[in-house]
């Protein structure tokens, strides 16, 4: 029996580590949250998310630049004229006219202005999003890796369990056919053993669902996982991690600046109120508009003030609407504020509960491995029932199932913490992939003049 708790112990530890003879080359949880930083799509829908949202600020700063627009005519006329001239005259005309046209906003109320700092704000809440996104994904990944672990480890306790079970029932039937036990005894070992199958099958079944999400969330097969990764560092009290928290965590930066995009909102809207001006000018060139042969010149500069006096009250229904958007903005702000200690509190101690399970499960088992051999050896002399050494078994077996999960838990439970404190992400974690500048693509095009882009 020494021999049979020694291989249950290896095959325990190998199912833990996640690693399979089928495969040569495993793959880390560092390798695991790497691969998904690069390859998730919907990470990648994020970032091309933002850079469109990069745009606005360039389409807010056109306010400041002039248009310029070209237009031409060609045309054929023919006009005949009875009664000034005996026989009267005819004339065919084929007029060209040219024009170039330049505008330049010299004040638009403020408006311009208004929209650019709500662009920019608006940036920065999508740069508060994408980590957001970021984090997820990455949290995602660890998810998925952990679950393949923990199911991996749990089918093969399982199936070392229903080898086990086997062995009891073929040594049951055995000392039933000698007379040293009833036909109840043997009965008591196959119903384990039926239910330790059925429980093989749903561990099983598990791994595969499990297999299938981390093929999703990381792109890659989960053939070989190994789970040699250490605890992240957290901040050690709550109060430390509250206060992080509340100062970088994403939802929460996000939801700041996007009440002070509903600020500048408001002002351009109260820009459309506001007087504004401009400059125009303007050349154009005629041939044969008058008269065949006939060609004129116009040049001109003319600066237009227009003070909007009544707008059939559609301006001010703008601003009152921009106000209530700000009142909403300003909510969103408490509601995440609210949130983010709320999923602190939670994360820490769910982080902190799972540390300490790890703990009672690793004596639960070495308590159990030592009460399971013990009914064995009494088992035999007849000190302890048959249902006695199978209630140990199971007892065994809950208790190393229960020791894979709370390691599980507390791997989640601390990625989590580390999300909620902004921290989980690929530069932050020193993943080894090409980290994604948004600042680079923004520096590119918010101040373009002219381009359409790849």
């Amino acid at each position: 029996m020494r021999f049979v708790l020694v291989g249950a112990a290896a095959l325990f530890a190998l199912a833990l580590a996640g690693t399979t003879a089928a495969t040569a080359e495993p793959l880390t949880l560092e390798q695991a949250m790497a691969l998904a930083y690069e390859t998730n799509p919907q990470l990648q829908g994020e970032q091309a998310n933002l850079r469109a949202t990069d745009e606005g600020v360039a389409r807010a700063r056109s306010g400041w630049r002039p248009t310029i627009a070209a237009t031409g005519t060609y045309g054929w006329s023919r006009s005949e004229t009875d009664g000034v001239v005996p026989g009267g005259t005819e004339t065919e005309l084929s007029p060209k006219v040219g024009a170039l046209t330049v505008t330049q906003p010299i004040f638009s109320g403020g408006r311009t202005w208004a929209n650019v700092s709500r662009a920019q704000a608006l940036v920065r809440a999508g740069r508060a999003n994408l980590i957001a996104a970021e984090q997820q994904t990455l949290l995602d990944a660890v998810t998925a890796f952990m679950n393949v672990v923990r199911d991996q480890a749990t089918a093969e306790l399982r199936k070392n369990n229903v080898a086990v079970l086997k062995r009891q029932l073929q040594a049951a039937d055995d000392r039933f056919r000698v007379g040293e036990i009833t036909r109840t005894d043997v009965a008591q070992a196959q119903a384990r053993l039926s239910g330790a199958t059925a429980a093989l099958t749903a561990a099983e079944a598990q791994l595969a669902a499990s297999r299938s999400n981390f093929e999703r969330v990381v792109g890659r097969t989960a053939e070989a996982l190994v789970n040699d990764a250490p605890f992240p560092a957290v901040p050690p009290t709550e109060e430390q991690a509250l206060d992080i928290a509340l100062q970088k965590n994403p939802l929460l930066i996000a939801a700041r600046e996007a009440d002070r995009a509903a600020d500048y909102a408001v002002d351009s809207a109260l820009g459309g109120l506001l007087p504004s001006l401009s400059v125009r000018g303007e050349y154009e060139r005629a041939e044969d508009t008058f008269g065949r042969g006939i060609q004129t010149e116009s040049m001109s500069v003319m600066g237009t003030l227009s003070v909007p006096l009544y707008q059939a009250g559609a301006e001010h229904a703008t601003v009152r609407e921009a106000k209530e958007r700000r009142s909403q903005a300003r909510l969103d702000v408490t509601d995440a504020e609210r949130a983010v200690r709320e999923a602190l509190r939670s994360t820490f101690e769910a982080y902190r509960s799972s540390q300490a399970a790890i703990t009672f499960n690793e004596e639960q088992v070495r308590a159990n491995e030592i009460a399971y051999e013990g009914v064995q050896q009494e088992a035999q002399v007849g000190a302890r029932t048959t249902l006695d050494a199978l209630n140990a078994e199971q007892e065994l077996l809950d208790s190393r199932v229960a020791l894979v999960t709370s390691r599980r838990n507390a791997y989640v439970a601390a990625y989590q913490l580390l999300a909620a404190l902004g921290g989980l992400t690929a530069q932050a974690l020193g993943l080894p992939v090409t980290i994604y500048d948004p600042v680079e693509h923004y520096d590119d095009v918010s101040g373009a003049w002219i381009g359409l882009g790849d």
